[in-house]
């Protein structure tokens, strides 16, 4: 999702990245598809980084930037601690050593802005969390990613890659299907009502969680790839700013935008598996150092809503 947003806003304004598109290779394990208008400079390929090799061929074209999102997402990757790992830290520390084998044939050092989440922390918490706060996630998404994120500060350490870590807050509402995602709950019971399709609520609305839209998503990915990272200093590592909310203010801000109509398509059915995963998360954090380089996200629910029905029902209900 965030990766079809980000090639969408890069075809719309190829100068968002801060610098002329010459070439760019979209890979995916599905091959993706290249907007008509980066049809000249635009590549697919279906590769899975976690293969033996994958990753040696596509750093052998030696990418000036590169944004790392693959993922297999939190629910998907505790039920199945095989393919999480596989994906989200065998395929992610393959690619960061193909990139150190060809620096070491031939000088070369790109820029890396890698998709974290908050999922690296967990619990006790203190009221908010700051970037200093230490990183005890209690999932296996959660420790993968925490793992990522040692690596890339360490191979920025060395010169290896120049990296960015984006620890995106929840992001809603995404568009499309529910997927497997742990969190994908918090924009189904907005992004379905607001289509006139049920939607199914796991949780208690007493929960509280860390959003922020995908139009900010990519605007952190874009912000990135253009500031001088020699301001972020070594914590290479940074936890993007989001807004803090009960699911009780998502429904509020859905019945100010669209109605109780809307509302009253939600159904309470409890989940205790995601109940138990919800419940190890994060709720609140000091995002002031990302703030203070230039990045920037909502602040209201009624915003939030606001930019999906905008960006995908066409501006109406």
């Amino acid at each position: 999702m965030i990766g079809r947003k980000l090639v969408e806003a890069i075809a719309a304004d190829p100068a968002a990245v801060g610098a002329d598109v010459d070439r760019l290779t979209l890979v995916d394990v599905i091959e993706p598809s290249v907007p008509p208008a980066l049809a000249a400079v635009g590549k697919t390929l279906a590769v899975d980084l976690s293969q033996p090799g994958e990753a040696l061929r596509l750093v052998e074209m030696r990418p000036d930037l590169v944004f790392h999102l693959a993922a297999i997402v939190s629910g998907e990757a505790e039920a199945d601690f095989d393919k999480g790992y596989r994906v989200n830290l065998d395929g992610t520390r393959a690619f960061f050593e193909a990139i150190r084998h060809e620096g070491q044939r031939e000088p070369y050092a790109p820029k890396v802005i890698f998709a974290s989440s908050i999922a690296v922390f967990g619990e006790p918490f203190p009221e908010k969390i700051g970037d200093e706060f230490f990183t005890t996630p209690l999932t296996s998404y959660g420790t993968q990613k925490a793992i990522c994120e040692l690596l890339l500060a360490d191979y920025s350490r060395r010169g290896i890659f120049d990296g960015v870590g984006i620890r995106l807050p929840t992001i809603c509402i995404r568009p499309g299907t529910p997927n497997k995602a742990a969190s994908g709950f918090f924009s189904n019971i907005l992004r379905e009502p607001l289509s006139g399709k049920e939607a199914v609520l796991p949780v208690d609305e007493s929960v509280r969680h860390w959003f922020a839209s995908p139009r900010s998503a990519v605007g952190f990915f874009l912000h990135a790839a253009r500031m001088d990272t020699s301001a972020i200093g070594p914590r290479r590592n940074l936890t993007m700013p989001g807004l803090s909310a009960l699911v009780g203010e998502e429904i509020e801000a859905l019945r100010r935008v669209a109605g109780e109509k809307a509302v009253k398509l939600i159904r309470h059915e409890p989940d205790p598996v995601i109940d138990r995963i919800v419940s190890g998360w994060a709720t609140d954090f000091d995002a002031s150092r990302a703030r203070s380089l230039g990045f920037k996200a909502e602040t209201t629910f009624d915003e939030i809503i606001r930019i999906h029905i905008e960006d995908e029902l066409g501006g109406k209900v």
